[in-house]
């Protein structure tokens, strides 16, 4: 099976793009990440150590990232298309804290089970589903808490 970066530079190819400097430096940086970042705040975060790279440069990245595979596009909500690391299509879950904006990946065997039981039932064939559950994280739980003591 073919890494990540392989995937990006047969994707290059297969649309006929050129396979620059700034593509990997970008490549790279984002393949390290854990969080799901915006455009803004990983351009934000990747200027520091790399100022010569244009957002503009980086947002188009992204969205090759995302249309090779090699990145999700996750919309939580808020406005903001945020991107996360796609690897080997690893399915996960997200509990997303609407005071703060934390985002929290999760796995649970049972919801996966039952969700293929719930399709099954109605003679329905799931190609793809996401479950995003939204709240307080406890932080923010116990901050309403506390204010409205």
């Amino acid at each position: 099976m073919k890494n990540q970066e392989e995937l990006f530079l047969d994707f290059l190819a297969r649309k006929r793009l050129k396979n620059t400097s700034q593509r990997m430096i970008i490549l790279k940086s984002f393949l390290r990440q854990s969080l799901h970042l915006s455009t803004e705040d990983f351009y934000l975060q990747l200027r520091k150590k790399h100022p010569a790279i244009g957002y503009a440069t980086v947002h188009r990245t992204l969205k090759l990232f995302a249309e090779c595979g090699i990145a999700a596009e996750r919309n939580f909500g808020d406005g903001q298309t945020r991107f996360e690391v796609n690897y080997d299509n690893e399915h996960h879950d997200h509990l997303v804290c609407t005071g703060c904006g934390k985002i929290i990946e999760f796995e649970n065997r049972q919801i996966e089970q039952l969700q293929l039981d719930v399709a099954r039932t109605h003679n329905f064939f799931i190609k793809d589903h996401r479950l995003e559950l939204y709240g307080l994280c406890a932080a923010c739980h116990a901050s309403e808490a506390s204010s409205l003591s």
